[in-house]
């Protein structure tokens, strides 16, 4: 037990949708990881502030993310954390969501992609084996 304890990854999700913030935190959790919610922008930063995380999952569509403070705050607050910051967009993201994107080099995926996708991507960002989904 204490090795998956050495390996648990600490996640961050603002994501305003309860069906796509719920698929998440059980994505995660299966993975083994640690994961907290916050409900907007300035939760977030708040957490963020206090906490240490491994990665960070927004939806920068979101009215109540504030993506213009949240990620600025991210990259002052813990500028190693802005590397493992995964956007979740829609179907098609918006010229100002694009903006953040490459303005702050963030990995993206949209919600067209399948949660195959979406889980290969987080493996990959938060280094987990593949063997520790079935764990």
């Amino acid at each position: 037990m204490p090795k998956a304890q050495r390996s648990q990854r600490k996640v961050l999700i603002l994501e305003e949708e309860p069906s796509v913030r719920n698929a998440l935190l059980t994505l995660l959790t299966g993975f083994g990881c640690k994961v907290d919610v916050a409900s907007n922008g300035k939760q977030a930063i708040d957490i963020i502030r206090n906490e240490k995380f491994d990665a960070v999952l927004l939806d920068l569509r979101s009215p109540h993310a504030q993506a213009e403070e949240v990620v600025p705050s991210i990259q002052a607050l813990r500028p190693a954390l802005l590397a493992n910051v995964l956007v979740i967009t829609g179907d098609v993201p918006d010229a100002k969501t694009l903006d953040l994107i490459e303005r702050y080099f963030l990995l993206q995926v949209s919600g067209e992609r399948t949660v195959q996708d979406i889980a290969r991507t987080l493996q990959a960002m938060l280094r987990l084996p593949p063997a520790l989904k079935n764990a």
